[in-house]
């Protein structure tokens, strides 16, 4: 795994060894990046279910101006702190060791992109999404992608939010993209 673009290019990223994390895959990386690109510079990124923190270093490689990582498991976090080292990112990030929600409820400034990437088995985007919601950190601008493998499970139960409607879905084998936005009243 590597940065593919931006400042940090080439660099690659440690991973973790592990059952309950996967890490995004280059090309599906890519191609979400592709479809972002004119939308990362100058953003607040917040990379939630982070592991290796991947995504939200590929933004701050491409501009992103600040990124939030969060994962509960010491072991990723440990991972993310090498990586922004290594990709020499770390002025430009926060790093949570804490359950989503408590991560939530510590950002106080408005979110460009979230970056949802639960482990696939566990049914907590919607769960994130409200939680962002309620605590006033998705804007009429901002984007919040999820990777899933379970992408009727998420399309209904994102159906059911009331403020997001989902603008665009993507599938590249077993990883699903949906990108969504909070609705314009």
């Amino acid at each position: 795994m590597r940065v593919i673009s931006g400042i940090s290019r080439g660099t690659r990223l440690k991973t973790i060894e592990s059952d309950t994390t996967r890490p995004t895959l280059d090309r599906v990386k890519e191609s979400l990046f592709n479809i972002l690109q004119d939308k990362i510079k100058n953003t607040v990124v917040l990379d939630l279910f982070a592991g290796s923190g991947a995504l939200g270093i590929e933004a701050l490689s491409r501009g992103a101006t600040k990124a939030y990582f969060c994962d509960k498991n010491p072991i990723a976090v440990k991972v993310i702190k090498e990586n922004l080292s290594k990709t020499r990112l770390e002025e430009k990030a926060i790093v949570f060791n804490k359950d989503y929600i408590e991560a939530i409820r510590k950002i106080n400034e408005p979110l460009s992109i979230v970056f949802l990437d639960p482990p696939y088995k566990l049914d907590l985007s919607a769960k994130a999404i409200n939680e962002l919601l309620k605590n006033n950190l998705i804007t009429k601008d901002s984007i919040i992608i999820i990777e899933t493998d379970e992408i009727n499970r998420d399309v209904e139960e994102v159906r059911n939010i009331e403020e997001i409607e989902i603008v665009d879905t993507r599938k590249y084998g077993r990883a699903n993209l949906l990108l969504l936005k909070r609705k314009r009243k």
